[in-house]
């Protein structure tokens, strides 16, 4: 037996003569009352096939599968799923994210682009690291890849061969997405989503100049492999406009593929380098947005009617390149100015130079900066936050802040150091107001209660923000 929203896989013997990779049809139908979910299978190497599926409903399932393939058509099985005992996938939730049960989801997300194509003992790192931090969401990449301090020659490719010997991309390499597959499991147990990076421009493999019918068959592929992992996202490249052969068309071609083959409807998005992409076309569930003016966020939801994932902003670093400088407070400023105009805190990363060229942001590994502490406090914060009420409000003075009716705002003052600040609540209610320090990570309640026009004693300092919370 197996949960609601937990992955079910059922393994064939086949042919394994000729290339079953391209000459093989494998699909399945599963079946629960009236309804049918049609996934593509996919084979494993070693006249192996498999179909996997991730139910949405507790009960009896039954499946049938259809293939060209004498020795795989019409196999059928049966199998129980229990009620979910987690909340299951995220989806998009207007400007916001849930989980399939209904219970809100906060993406804070960080970066590390070619960490599973890292050696055994990095990896481990890596999820020790992200075991003991407070990310929701990593950003990766399915493709290696190459670019400053990250030139290390991967253990195994998407497709079968190497640099020195060239690559057959008429196949896959199970042992690769075993791998991969490994990697997925180990995220999901810490509650943790893999936002996968289908394409990208760093590349000295040749991947990203692959034929229109290779990529089509790659985006089946991986789909068929990675959709029944409830914690999969899909984005379609990185800094997407970079890729020079490629045309908006192929990435509305991306999405098209994507879409039909995923019966779950995964998250889909796509993310920039200098050309955002149009969010507001309906194959996109949520935006996913590198700029380093992160206080657009409002501007962005209202034109794209989407949430809004800053995913990048420049990182915790000290490299010579311009978007790996920023301080930690920098970093953290850019978080918290995305999150007061409506977006969501996607966008860490660190670069900070060690002797190895391992960053976190290219090879995982471990975290040294200062800025996950503090996102830890922000992620708190949120949290704590009526996720599903709030809205954006542009006052004259402070320029942005969150609000609940009239129970819940959030105020955040960035670079500004004022020695007070004067709110106006409604009258006839009393509040509770905290001064927050963003960066000490403290929360002090004013004494009393308030209303009406009260003033509000601040420290004098930079990062701090201010938390009004109607009293019961």
């Amino acid at each position: 037996m197996i949960e609601q929203y937990g992955r079910f896989e059922a393994r064939l013997g086949g042919p394994s003569g000729g290339n079953p990779f391209t000459d093989v049809e494998l699909a399945a139908v599963f079946i629960h009352g009236h309804r049918h979910v049609r996934v593509r299978g996919f084979y494993d190497g070693r006249g192996e096939y498999a179909v996997r599926f991730m139910p949405d409903s507790p009960g009896e399932w039954t499946w049938r599968t259809t293939s060209n393939a004498k020795e795989l058509d019409g196999r059928t099985g049966t199998f129980e799923v229990a009620p979910a005992a987690h909340h299951g996938p995220v989806q998009a939730n207007r400007f916001g994210f849930a989980y399939a049960d209904g219970a809100p989801y906060v993406p804070v997300g960080t970066t590390a682009y070619a960490w599973v194509h890292q050696p055994q003992e990095v990896r481990d790192r890596t999820i020790a690291t992200l075991s003991a931090g407070p990310f929701t969401k990593i950003r990766m990449c399915v493709f290696p890849k190459h670019y400053t301090y990250n030139t290390n020659e991967p253990e195994s490719f998407v497709f079968p061969g190497s640099l020195d010997r060239g690559f057959d991309h008429s196949r896959f390499d199970p042992a690769f997405f075993a791998l991969f597959e490994a990697e997925l499991d180990r995220l999901l147990e810490l509650g943790i989503e893999a936002d996968l990076i289908l394409f990208h421009p760093y590349d000295r493999w040749g991947f990203q100049d692959l034929p229109a019918d290779v990529e089509e068959r790659y985006l089946r592929y991986v789909v068929a492999r990675f959709a029944s992992f409830r914690n999969v996202w899909w984005s379609m490249a990185n800094e997407w406009d970079f890729m020079a052969k490629k045309t908006v068309q192929d990435f509305h071609r991306y999405f098209r593929i994507v879409q039909e083959e995923d019966p779950y409807a995964h998250l889909r998005s796509v993310h920039n380098g200098l050309l955002i992409y149009d969010h507001a076309l309906p194959w996109v569930t949520h935006a996913s947005v590198q700029r380093s003016d992160t206080d657009r966020c409002h501007e962005w939801r209202t034109q794209y009617g989407k949430p809004i994932v800053i995913d990048e902003c420049c990182y915790e670093g000290n490299l010579a390149e311009g978007w790996g400088n920023i301080t930690g407070q920098e970093l953290m400023r850019r978080q918290w100015t995305a999150v007061i105009s409506g977006g969501w805190p996607g966008a860490h990363s660190e670069t900070l130079y060690n002797d190895r060229h391992e960053f976190w942001w290219s090879k995982g590994g471990d975290l040294t900066g200062e800025s996950p502490a503090r996102i830890a406090f922000l992620r708190r914060i949120l949290e704590e936050a009526p996720l599903d009420r709030l809205e954006v409000v542009r006052p004259k003075w402070p320029p942005c802040h969150l609000a609940a009716g009239d129970y819940y705002r959030l105020h955040y003052y960035g670079l500004e150091r004022p020695l007070w600040k004067q709110i106006e609540l409604p009258a006839g209610a009393a509040y509770h107001i905290d001064v927050i320090d963003t960066w000490k990570m403290t929360v002090t309640t004013v004494p009393g209660t308030h209303t009406g026009r009260a003033q509000v004693e601040l420290p004098g300092r930079e990062f701090m923000a201010m938390r009004v919370r109607k009293a019961e």
